[in-house]
This record gives structure tokens, C-alpha cells and sequence, in this order.
């Protein structure tokens, strides 16, 4: 699958980064296409077609759209295993890996949108006790991750770089502006230092012109 063509409708800092990190390390080919979220761009009725909840990232895959981060680091390790970005199937790591996936998507990726987005939550802003909370359920998380990065890593998977790693990273420059950056941990802090020194980061920040949280 080495010489597989894929095509990443993406929007620079979002969900998108984490799949965008993974082209980069595979090698692949690919084409990126901007949707511009300032313009509203991922509701307009062509992306909704590709994407019917609206939202970044969508890759096509020979041709056909698939959306949703942590299913599209899979498919692409599945894809491209040479790359070594997943543990072979059937064995503890990949499980592990299984589990870092579900566990950041669904208690930091779901607890970042209602951070950022108190309007789906029904208000413009967040009231203090329901931003404490969210605050609070996001800083647990790097609790729980630095722990294991101290007693396991540096990777989450060990001494192997992972999909999950490409993930955990997208997570970790979410919080740059947070009350407490995940940066403050100090295995964290280690895990990024290093992934931000990788050339696909760096590579990544250039083409998507970002220049907060580079290194």
C-alpha cells in the first residue's frame, strides 16, 4: 500500500493534525484540501456529502471518505504496516494500543469539545462549577498518563512509537492555552520534547503554517 494516494480534507491545529502526523510518518503520498472552519466551510452542503457531521478530519481512502481520528490511525497502520505504527494484531501491545486510542477519544477528545464548544452544551459560556468540572476531568487524564509514561515509556506503548503517540501529542498542544498546560507534567513534558523533534512535526507545523507549541 506503500504507493497509496489519500487525500486529507483537514483544518490547520484541529483533529485533523493526528492524521496529518501519521501521512507524514508513513511516507505515503497525499493531498491535503483546507476546509476553512472561520468560513464555516465544514457545513457547507459539498463537505457534508463527505462528512455528515461536519467536522475534520475526513481522508479519503481510495477514493471513499472515512472520518472519526482514531479509526483513521488504524486503517493507515493497517495499510502501511512497515511503517510500524501498530503492534502486530493479536498480540498485548496491539490491545494496548485499542485501549490508549478509545481512552484519549473519549475522555479527552469529548471533554475538549465541550471546553471549547459550551454552545453545544446549550450556552455561550461555560458556568464556573461546569468549567471546573471539565478542567478537572481533562487534568485527571494527564494524572493518569504521566503516571504510565514514568512507569512505561517513553511511548505509550514503550520503547515503540505508535498511533497512539500521534494522537496523545494532538491532545497535548490542545492545552497550550489551558489553565494548566499538559506540559506541566514532567513525563508529558519528556514525551513531547521528543515527538516534537521528530521531523514529521516539524514538517506538519510548515504546511499547516502553525507556530504555537513548534518545539
Amino acid at each position: 500500500m506503500i504507493g497509496a494516494m489519500y487525500t486529507l480534507y483537514y483544518s490547520p491545529g484541529t483533529a485533523s493534525m493526528a492524521v496529518h502526523l501519521a501521512l507524514l510518518e508513513i511516507g505515503a503520498p497525499y493531498r491535503l484540501e483546507l476546509v476553512d472552519i472561520d468560513k464555516q466551510a465544514q457545513r457547507s452542503a459539498d463537505y457534508l456529502r463527505l462528512n455528515p457531521q461536519g467536522r475534520v478530519p475526513t481522508l479519503l481512502i481510495d477514493g471513499q471518505p472515512h472520518g472519526e481520528v482514531a479509526a483513521l490511525l488504524l486503517m493507515l497502520a493497517d495499510r502501511h504496516p512497515d511503517a510500524r505504527l501498530a503492534p502486530p494484531v493479536g498480540g498485548a501491545q496491539r490491545n494496548d494500543l485499542y485501549q490508549w486510542l478509545a481512552y484519549c477519544s473519549f475522555s479527552l477528545g469529548a471533554s475538549y469539545r465541550d471546553w471549547f464548544y459550551p454552545r453545544d452544551l446549550g450556552s455561550a459560556e461555560h458556568p464556573p462549577m461546569v468549567r471546573a468540572a471539565l478542567r478537572a476531568r481533562i487534568e485527571a487524564v494527564w494524572d493518569r498518563v504521566d503516571g504510565h509514561l514514568r512507569a512505561a515509556g517513553p511511548c505509550l506503548l514503550g520503547e515503540t512509537l505508535s498511533m497512539a503517540d500521534l494522537q496523545l501529542l494532538m491532545y497535548m498542544r490542545w492545552s497550550r492555552n489551558m489553565p494548566k498546560s499538559a506540559l506541566e507534567w514532567p513525563a508529558l513534558k519528556q514525551f513531547a520534547s521528543h515527538m516534537r523533534a521528530r521531523p514529521s512535526w516539524q514538517r506538519l507545523c510548515e504546511l499547516e503554517g502553525l507556530t504555537e507549541w513548534r518545539s
